[in-house]
């Protein structure tokens, strides 16, 4: 049974229930069902379809911008990067970011938001190594890609997570290790 109590204030009032149990034999509660906890810390990965809008959209305030919004996300400088699709051989371009420079290298992180699928670039860039990279809006130039081996992995990633916690979130969300990819002028 639930009785309202009230209470009145000058230009205030409100109501609540209050449950008055019966007297009598008490009656066992049922279990509680667990409830879904769902992560508020680690979003959803993104589809393919949010990818690639997200992509279409970056390069379509660049243009619009003409070239003065777009070149910086996340803290970090961002880059476009076009690599040869390892199966149609067509021109692919996506836009990244890059945590990390050393000296003429760009480092970029293959995360994919914490998917447990590779990225296309990466595959691609693994399959043919030659890229083109317009860096913070500079003219595109050839660079060569490669995958950072363990040793330089171990060296970069806590220098990328320290400042970009993004991608620590990314690495405990996928089964795979998320590989740096660094890209250096090519010869």
């Amino acid at each position: 049974m639930f009785s309202p109590i009230s209470r009145k204030s000058p230009g205030l009032s409100w109501e609540f229930p209050v449950r008055f149990e019966p007297e009598g034999p008490a009656v066992p509660k049922e279990p509680r069902r667990p409830q879904k906890v769902r992560s508020a810390t680690l979003p959803p990965v993104p589809s393919d379809l949010t990818l690639k809008a997200m992509n279409t959209i970056h390069r379509a305030v660049l243009k619009l911008s003409g070239g003065r919004l777009g070149w910086e996300g996340l803290n970090m400088p961002v880059l476009e990067l076009t690599t040869v699709g390892r199966k149609s051989g067509q021109p692919r371009t996506v836009m990244l970011t890059s945590p990390l420079q050393e000296g003429s290298t760009i480092v970029v992180v293959a995360s994919r938001g914490g998917d447990d699928q590779h990225p296309a670039w990466l595959l691609n860039l693994r399959d043919n190594p030659d890229v083109e990279v317009a860096f913070k809006g500079a003219p595109k130039r050839k660079m060569r890609a490669r995958i950072a081996d363990a040793d330089e992995r171990a060296r970069l990633w806590p220098r990328v997570t320290a400042d970009h916690g993004n991608y620590a979130g990314y690495q405990k969300k996928t089964q795979r290790e998320i590989p740096l990819v660094l890209l250096e002028p090519a010869v």
